[in-house]
């Protein structure tokens, strides 16, 4: 790994020296154990700490197969799927691993007894199998989650409807949270150069999921004046949403449980901030039963922010506690994009308030290639930023799962791997000077 981590840091390494370098026969990944998926049995969600069930292993590289490229991975970072293998929920994912087995003799190698996790990476291609043009070793890249096979026709007009289609480093192995990574041809895409390392890796999943939400065709179709309601909105994915809602010219109403938290939406630019914690809104009277006064309330804050106008676009992924109140502040033929559930899975609502009033629920689920490289081209051209808070290294990846299981972080958390330190990989130094303060944000506060 010396030589590897040698010729990316040297920038003067070419494609015929990246080709040349020996694999190593093994690397280092952060992985579950299925021998293990039992091991919180018994355990409320919140009890499930991922410190104990992620472990940092010495693992074979994986065969490369026709389509597919090898990556040494500098950075990585936590995303909520991280959290939801390393607690096992809402099932082990090695089912997910045995059921892609089966597909062909080439996917059996992702049905092991461990999985490398991880769905984001930024780092440097060393080989390309059979059948891969577009890539060559030495290319620096970040990569999307998305994994499809598309032999079927339905995702040929949008690829997320390949009945095949999996995240990567969830519902397949060999993920970004390691040294080496395993990924299709087709989820690469190229570095930002004006980020570090650690920054180019920390959007991924969460930027292309916000995109393909809320501005895609596929999603909300977001425009010009909409009147976004974002939940989490100093969070892993609502900090993208509202960037891209400031950057598309309509007017995000962002929701947040603190005050640090609001300060940090004043910081990307939004004014209209509602601090659900300190206005005390509970939208549940007890496990069982929602309270449409506390919906009502809500609905009128957000009215008092906008100028006597209600919701365009609610931006949904907390679930169970906030769908009800969402469905009812929607506006007349208004849409809620939902694309998660962490409070919950089982959505109530009024129904009275969506069929009368003609307005849509949405499911958004990750991006398609295009989608993801349009995400990125964004923050390439300094459009949208890395919502980047901590890093830490490869050893420490339990304690960053586990501070985002509890919330204790802002935005996003990045994990470095062969980078042996913070603030390497930038090229583009002029334009990253330009966007500092930017790039900056969620680490100042």
């Amino acid at each position: 790994m010396k030589d590897i981590l040698d010729a990316i840091q040297s920038q003067a390494a070419t494609t015929d020296d990246f080709a040349a370098l020996p694999l190593p026969d093994s690397y280092r990944a952060v992985t579950v154990h299925k021998d293990e998926a039992e091991m919180f049995a018994g355990l409320t969600t919140r009890e499930k700490d991922p410190r104990k069930s992620l472990h940092l292993d010495q693992v074979p590289v994986p065969e490369l197969g026709p389509g597919e490229a090898l990556v040494a991975v500098m950075a990585s970072s936590v995303n909520y799927n991280s959290v939801w293998t390393s607690i096992f929920e809402p099932v082990s994912t090695f089912s997910f691993l045995e059921r892609y087995g089966k597909l062909s003799d080439l996917t059996k190698r992702h049905d092991l007894p461990y999985h490398v996790i991880g769905s984001d990476l930024a780092g440097v291609v060393l080989r390309t199998g059979p059948g891969v043009n577009a890539w060559q070793p030495g290319d620096e890249v970040v990569a999307h989650c998305l994994s499809v096979e598309l032999e079927s026709s339905d995702g040929h007009n949008d690829t997320m409807l390949d009945p095949e289609q999996r995240i990567w480093g969830f519902e397949t192995n060999f993920g970004g949270l390691a040294e080496i990574a395993l990924v299709k041809s087709n989820q690469l895409m190229p570095k930002p150069g004006h980020l570090s390392w650690e920054e180019a890796a920390s959007p991924g999943l969460v930027n292309s999921t916000a995109y393909r939400q809320l501005v895609s065709r596929n999603g909300a179709g977001m425009k010009q004046g909409d009147n976004v309601l974002i939940w989490g909105a100093s969070g892993g994915l609502g900090s993208y949403a509202t960037q891209f809602a400031l950057a598309g010219g309509a007017n995000p109403i962002c929701v947040v449980s603190s005050a640090q938290k609001a300060d940090i939406c004043r910081a990307m630019g939004a004014t209209a901030i509602i601090d659900r914690s300190a206005e005390g809104y509970r939208f549940w009277k007890d496990e069982h039963t929602q309270d449409p006064k506390e919906w009502k309330r809500f609905g009128k804050r957000i009215r008092e922010l906008t100028g006597g106008e209600d919701i365009d676009i609610v931006f949904e992924h907390p679930g169970r506690e906030t769908f009800g109140a969402s469905v009812y502040v929607t506006r007349k033929g208004g849409t809620i994009t939902t694309c998660a559930s962490t409070s919950g899975y089982m959505h109530e609502y009024d129904n009275r308030y969506l069929w009368m009033s003609l307005k849509r629920i949405i499911g958004s689920h990750f991006a398609n290639y295009r989608e993801a490289w349009e995400a990125n081209r964004l923050i390439s051209k300094g459009k949208i930023h890395p919502t980047l808070s901590k890093v830490y290294s490869l050893e420490e990846t339990g304690q960053a799962a586990y501070d985002v299981h509890r919330n204790l972080h802002q935005g996003k958390v990045g994990v470095l791997a062969l980078a042996p330190e913070e603030g390497l990989g930038v090229r583009d130094h002029e334009m990253r000077a330009t966007h500092l303060d930017a790039i900056n944000r969620f680490r100042n506060i």
